[in-house]
């Protein structure tokens, strides 16, 4: 996975424990305090640990001090390259365990490069964690002699089909490759991306992998952090066992800060084959991660475009209306540094208005200077994003690493809590003098196919390579192959698998429960590990009361309701909630209408009268609906440039029937939006009773003080609510393959499924089991055999959607486009046999690693909360977790069988292809189905 951004830094307080294990406190609030101890291993291997005994879980991250950075130009890409590697097999672990078996016990893994460094991490339930340790450890220090032509071969089309699907194939998806080119001078670490170039990829070789390994994956370049429910004393032990001896590596010197500078402006067009909006992008460059200009400069992107009273949204959107919205944000890595504008322009916009309008926009920040109230603002939001930032053992696990392995000091973050508050209106246009006024920079202009003329005038063509899709490439049809021959590495300690310990099984918190006179329910749990909580006010109806005619009203209303109130302005509503610290935001799903929140426990009772503020007082402001509903057409024209939201679309339509709500996205249409007026928000507000609602809070609060406070809310008059009946199909046409054109796509989507069935259906947690083995993530046979065994793809999943109303079953996969047809064979092969190829095999594994992953499940305060709207929207228990552990362990082999029979019958099923028709359409009616052709919207041709 690529990790082109840095880990964001987290404005945290830590509690170092020095190699010495002599405790040093550092505070800056004496209320949040983390322990830690950190010391060396003899091969150079700084090591870190925490002690978290909040949940029975733990987190690992390693971080190597490798990223693109460390590559050449005709080996780009490696170091990202090399991390996918490092997965597939080791000495003394089975081939391919780390992608199947983590899963398989509970747990969850991935890793991510960026320019600078490359991570590894791990959560798993307690008693896999010596497991951990040992698969971890192997894969750092004992890989490198498993690695195979095949394994080489079969990776390099699983990159290339990453960077197919994030970059080839996605719209402005050119655009950081463009700028990297031109701002960056050839030579420099940073004038690649991390995923680097597909010819580069296709010509590594095992002696280029091995070479790296040699070179950067030594103990001494790296940083390991143990988080979690651990003892401090076993886990020193532990861990001198597993990496102590892992090769030191030879000394890998640090590379000075390269920060460049431009001689002259630079400004490029691209003709975008998959944007349908034009986008301008503005970067000047800036310095590296922790120079002491980049706080002012991370401030100075909050005040030019964080709020409604920034300048560049007083011009670009309030007055001139060119865009939905306006982003600048300053960007450092290890090298150098960057300051971005950017704007993705309403249809048909000239980009050289918005260049304008950037200028215009900058010289009234010049003149009217730092607006202190803003600054302000900023600096409020800060202790509370200290909480949010460190609220699961995997985010404290990544800030320490990171700390550790760039700084030395993982403790550093209270430096950078003090730089940040100690930033002053002056030292803001300071920076702004000395980064951005009369600069240089790069300037890129996105535009779709065939409009040139929004491109700013003189702008040079951008040259980037593409790649042309060919059938039957030979080198791209790899397999797992055979295992590597080699002689295994002589270790003193026994590397063989360890044994787990004992299973924690998950134990529902302790649920209270209330009602306010005007009848809505509430549900909460008490959590005191961070002081915030998180609360969400779930109403029955969203999308399905919906005119139906007119889809996307309540969309429309959710976020008209966060333009001011009776008494405050847009502007001023957003200063109120900043100052808090807090976050509001309020949005429609397909059943429910949301508001949501969080903020710290001291400003809860403050955070609740602006919730009660928004929903009781609307400020039905004219010009800010009129606004919105802009907004909404450009995002729905750009949901067209997005192969996915087409596939995702258009199967919806076909499963429910034209006549259903959920055929239409809860956002709407650019058919169903376009009548959409203030009256009819209006109308619909008034469907907004607390009569079935529930409020949810999760967080550091007790019982009797968050009912005192949500009491503010028996203001809210009741009423009832009709809700309208929908028809479904009869049976959706199964059997069919509905392929849409997608020109030139360098992947095909898949959307293959049939309405199964409501989560309030008594098979509903069956039908749930049964799917984890098939598609049930990285361990599930689609993955598996669709990535790891072919390397047709990044990724393939299958699950059912969570609705009272009936859901499909969906398998969903973007593929290689020459791989279309035998990826489309593939499932169909699978799901047919997936009955047949059941076995008591799949039982138990599908018992071990459901039963284990709840464990991790509940963690944050988000996955509590959503917890107690499982318990308020479907009626069920306030132990169903313990109860679904009970039925999963009672499910027999004719159960799993059964429900497989029921419900995921392949004939039942229609495919929906999202793909290049010049290269597919013919290919695809080789799978035997009946192929009808549709346009982007799900209409037959």
């Amino acid at each position: 996975m690529m990790s082109p951004l840095k880990i964001p830094f987290v404005l945290a307080v830590l509690l170092l424990v020095s190699c010495s294990s002599e405790k040093e406190k550092t505070e800056i609030a004496d209320d949040f305090k983390i322990s830690y101890e950190k010391f060396t291993l003899d091969n150079g291997l700084e090591v870190i640990l925490h002690e978290d005994h909040s949940d029975p879980i733990v987190a690992v991250a390693t971080m190597m001090h490798v990223g693109s950075n460390r590559e050449k130009p005709g080996k780009t890409g490696f170091a990202h390259f090399f991390e996918h590697m490092s997965f597939n097999d080791s000495e003394n672990v089975p081939v391919g365990a780390n992608r199947k078996m983590i899963p398989e016990w509970g747990g969850s893994r991935n890793g991510g490069t960026s320019n600078d460094y490359t991570v590894y991490y791990e959560v798993v339930p307690k008693d896999a964690f010596k497991k951990i340790l040992w698969i971890d450890s192997d894969r750092f220090g004992y890989m490198i002699n498993t690695v195979t032509e095949a394994a080489l071969e079969r990776e390099k089309q699983v990159v290339k089909n990453e960077k197919r699907q994030r970059v080839d194939n996605a719209a402005y998806g050119y655009t950081n490759e463009i700028i990297r080119k031109n701002l960056y001078p050839e030579g420099h670490p940073y004038n690649w991306t991390v995923i680097g170039a597909l010819p580069d990829l296709q010509a590594a070789t095992i002696e280029d992998v091995k070479e790296f390994y040699a070179k950067y994956y030594g103990a001494s370049n790296a940083s390991l952090v143990i988080a979690g429910d651990i003892d401090v004393d076993e886990t020193k032990m532990l861990v001198e066992q597993w990496f102590g001896e892992i090769l030191s590596g030879p000394e890998v010197e640090d590379i000075p800060a390269m920060p460049v500078t431009l001689k002259k402006d630079k400004s490029l067009y691209f003709e975008d084959n998959f944007a349908k909006l034009p986008e301008l992008r503005i970067v000047f460059p800036t310095v590296e991660e922790y120079h002491e200009d980049k706080y002012a400069l991370s401030i100075l992107g909050q005040l030019l475009s964080g709020s409604k009273k920034s300048p560049l949204y007083n011009v670009i959107v309030e007055e001139q209306k060119l865009a939905p919205s306006v982003g600048t944000y300053q960007n450092s890595s290890e090298l150098a540094g960057e300051f971005v504008f950017r704007v993705r322009a309403n249809t048909g916009v000239d980009l050289d208005a918005v260049k304008s309008a950037i200028d215009e926009g900058l010289l009234r920040f010049e003149k009217n200077g730092v607006n202190s109230s803003d600054l302000k603002r900023i600096k409020a939001t800060a202790e509370t994003n200290l909480y949010r930032s460190v609220s699961t053992v995997l985010n404290k696990a990544f800030q320490l690493v990171e700390d550790n392995e760039f700084i030395g000091d993982p403790s550093y973050i209270t430096k950078i809590a003090k730089l940040t508050k100690a930033v002053t209106a002056q030292d803001v246009m300071n920076a702004y003098e000395k980064y951005i006024k009369n600069k240089n920079y790069v300037m890129t202009s996105m535009v779709p196919k065939g409009q040139l003329e929004l491109a700013v005038a003189e702008a040079e063509e951008a040259k980037v390579w593409v790649e042309e899709v060919k059938q039957n490439v030979a080198n791209e049809e790899v397999s797992q192959g055979e295992e590597a021959v080699y002689e295994k590495t002589k270790t003193k300690f026994d590397r063989s698998e360890p044994s787990f310990g004992k299973l924690p099984l998950f134990k529902s918190p302790k649920i209270w429960t209330g009602k306010l006179e005007n009848g809505m329910a509430l549900y909460g749990v008490e959590n005191n590990e961070v002081p915030l909580v998180e609360f969400d006010i779930t109403i029955p109806g969203g999308h399905l009361l919906d005119p139906r005619e007119k889809s996307g009203v309540a969309n429309l209303l959710s976020d008209l309701m966060m333009q001011g109130t009776i008494n405050k302005t847009p502007a001023d509503l957003e200063e109120a909630i900043d100052l808090l610290g807090a976050r509001i935001n309020i949005y429609s799903s397909n059943e429910d209408f949301h508001i949501s929140g969080s903020c710290l426990t001291k400003n809860f009772n403050e955070t609740i009268n602006l919730v009660k503020e928004i929903l009781l007082e609307p400020r039905w402001d004219e010009k800010e609906f009129n606004r919105l509903k802009t907004a909404l057409e450009t995002s729905l024209k750009g949901r067209e440039a997005n192969p996915s939201s087409i596939a995702s679309m258009v199967y919806n339509k076909l499963i429910y029937g034209e006549n259903h709500a959920f055929a239409i996205p809860a956002s709407g249409t650019q058919e169903s939006t376009k009548g959409i007026t203030l009256k009819d928000l209006k109308d619909y507000y008034t469907n907004l009773s607390p009569k079935d609602a529930t409020f949810h809070i999760a967080g550091a609060i007790k019982e009797e003080m968050a009912e005192k406070t949500i009491a503010a809310l028996n203001e809210w008059e009741s009423k009832e609510i009709t809700f309208p009946k929908y028809d479904l199909p009869e049976s959706t046409a199964g059997n069919k393959l509905y392929f849409i054109d997608f020109p030139g796509a360098k992947q095909s989507v898949f959307q293959i499924g049939k309405l199964a069935l409501s989560a309030k259906d008594d098979d509903a947690n069956n039908l749930r089991f049964a799917n984890e083995i098939l598609g049930g993530g990285s361990s599930g046979k689609l993955f598996q055999t669709l990535r790891i065994g072919k390397g047709y793809t990044y990724g393939a999943y299958s699950g059912i959607s969570n609705n009272k109303e009936i859901g499909p079953f969906t398998i969903r996969t973007s593929v290689r486009a020459n791989a279309t047809l035998k990826s489309l064979e593939i499932i169909k092969d699978m799901v047919s046999n997936y009955e047949n190829d059941f076995s008591d095999a799949e039982v138990e594994l599908t018992k071990n690693k459901i039963l284990k992953a709840s464990t991790r499940a509940y963690e944050s305060l988000g996955a509590q909360l959503g917890m107690l709207r499982n318990i308020s929207k479907y009626n069920r228990s306030q132990t169903f977790t313990e109860e679904d552990q009970e039925e999963l362990v009672n499910m027999s082999l004719e159960d799993y069988k059964a429900i497989i029979a029921k419900y995921l019958n392949e004939e039942d099923m229609i495919y929906v292809v999202v793909g290049d028709k010049v290269t597919q359409f013919e290919e695809v009616k080789k799978l035997g189905k009946t192929v009808v052709e549709l346009d982007i919207y799900g209409n037959p041709l």
